[in-house]
């Protein structure tokens, strides 16, 4: 099975933390370049010094960007593709604040919209041209379960889950004659701050304690337990390597079994 990623430029997106940290340790595992991105500097520019390097000729960086500021991102992916075309990108960012939908007011949505969704168009317009050039492209979007089944308290993040999954599968049909593949990877409950966001939330919702909460999370869950980012990163991977090619415009659960839809 051909994972080898040597010579690939790959912009792991919230690459500072849970799976997209994890993203960017595999991808570099497997020999590519890594570029992280997320909003601290200072954090990015130490992780970057520690991403593995099988190969001496690796080069990793970071370029310290907010995905909802879209004018600065689009200058600073720009001008890191015209320097070192991108041929992996793989779009990570933390989830819209939980709540119900029916009190969600339309700043919360142009928010999570402009972070996502919008987000996600601005990287794909920088980087697409390099992969179309070098004829290797791979965009795999993180998002969530709650494409297939809306998750409770999750108003807005399930609706702009579903907005980013549709984008994905346009996008995908349209480039594919480049070569170029786009999927989506749909984590379940993992070990990252995100679930313990989920996690407080619920507490205060219920009024329970996170004990309680916990075993209730873990019980839906056929395999008895959360994910590590490292084994989300690894499907992320491997959707990202030449093995993947003929693979575009799916959902991939990495659930543990939770979702009960095919």
């Amino acid at each position: 099975m051909d994972l080898n990623l040597t010579g690939k430029h790959a912009l792991v997106c919230g690459g500072s933390e849970g799976i997209g940290l994890a993203t960017a340790w595999a991808l570099a595992g497997l020999g590519a370049d890594v570029t992280l991105l997320a909003r601290r500097e200072d954090t990015l520019r130490e992780l970057a010094t520690r991403l593995p390097r099988p190969h001496p000729a690796q080069a990793h960086g970071w370029v310290s960007a907010d995905t909802a500021d879209l004018d600065t991102l689009r200058t600073k992916v720009d001008a890191l593709a015209a320097g070192k075309p991108v041929h992996i990108l793989v779009n990570n960012s933390g989830g819209p604040p939980p709540g119900p939908l029916r009190n969600a007011g339309i700043a919360e949505f142009e928010a999570a919209y402009r972070q996502h969704l919008l987000g996600n168009q601005v990287l794909a317009q920088s980087v697409l041209p390099g992969m179309e050039r070098d004829g290797y492209g791979r965009i795999v979007n993180v998002i969530s379960t709650s494409v297939k089944e809306p998750l409770r308290g999750l108003g807005v993040s399930n609706t702009t889950r579903w907005a980013v999954a549709s984008w994905a599968k346009t996008l995908a049909t349209e480039v594919a004659p480049h070569g170029i593949t786009v999927n989506n990877v749909l984590p379940g409950a993992t070990e990252t701050p995100r679930i313990e966001q989920i996690i407080s939330t619920t507490m205060e919702r219920t009024g329970q304690l996170r004990e309680a909460v916990l075993a209730k999370m873990v019980e839906e869950i056929p395999l008895g337990r959360f994910a590590r980012p490292e084994e989300t990163a690894a499907a992320i991977a491997f959707l990202c390597s030449p093995a993947a090619a003929y693979i575009t415009g799916v959902n991939l659960p990495v659930d543990g079994g939770r979702l009960r839809s095919l």
